[in-house]
């Protein structure tokens, strides 16, 4: 696991691959993805450049957000993860639910959600933001599910980084929305839950990779498969089902 290290003034580098025995506390970040050109990648970050490119804004919310819960590293999948890498990706995606579930805390930047604003006509009136959260694309994505249930500490944000709230004070929200029950966003175990239902939790979900359906399941299922790209949906659950 590579993770990025705060340094003064907001600055950030790659840390060198770590083993999980030297891996130190850490928070990690929940997004959508926006256009593949704008988001900040490894070879950005290992060549300097990338900070001209839109992603850039929801990294530096995640180091500056670490750095105010006295967290010196952090994790980002768009710039963490060397993709040119067959077996580092291989590697990174069947990990990705213990990443998650182990990191101290998980930041979930929601850029179609504005926050809190004050009513011009009375400042003392909050104008609800519940209906975009409540629209949020977070919450159609496939990889996000396992985002959502894995850590223990999950916190919500505006795209203007104003906290929303967490999961257990959303947990009603989210339980609405998602469908997935409460007891499994307070921590029950998912084996408690039969594979029916856990594949209902991602039914209506979509992914940019049509195998990554299957593929962003395997840590809701705790089972590791290898990565077929080509293989199609059908045939990558197919194979996620026989594991």
């Amino acid at each position: 696991m590579r993770l990025l290290e705060c340094k003064n003034a907001g600055v950030f580098s790659l840390t060198e691959d770590l083993f999980d025995d030297d891996i130190p506390q850490y928070a990690i970040l929940s997004h959508t993805w926006g256009v593949d050109a704008e988001e900040v990648t490894f070879e950005d970050l290992t060549k300097g450049t990338g900070k001209n490119k839109a992603g850039y804004q929801k990294i530096r919310f995640c180091g500056e957000q670490a750095a105010r819960d006295d967290l010196q590293y952090f994790w980002v999948d768009t710039c963490c993860i060397d993709k040119s890498s067959n077996t580092e990706l291989h590697d990174a995606i069947n990990s990705m639910f213990r990443w998650f579930r182990n990191a101290t805390k998980c930041y979930v930047y929601l850029s179609d959600v504005s926050g809190p604003a004050f009513n011009s006509n009375n400042k003392f009136k909050q104008l609800p933001w519940e209906s975009a959260f409540r629209k949020s694309r977070w919450f159609t994505r496939g990889w996000t599910l396992q985002e959502l249930i894995a850590p223990e500490s999950v916190e919500f944000f505006s795209g203007d980084w104003e906290k929303l709230g967490n999961k257990k004070s959303l947990e009603q929200h989210i339980h609405e929305i998602s469908k997935i029950p409460i007891e499994a966003l307070q921590g029950t175990a998912l084996s408690e839950f039969s594979v029916a239902e856990r594949m209902s939790w991602a039914e209506t979900r979509v992914t940019k990779r049509k195998e990554d359906k299957a593929y962003s399941l395997l840590g809701i299922f705790d089972i590791s498969m290898a990565l077929i790209y080509g293989e199609g949906e059908q045939n990558a659950l197919r194979r996620l089902q026989r594991c």
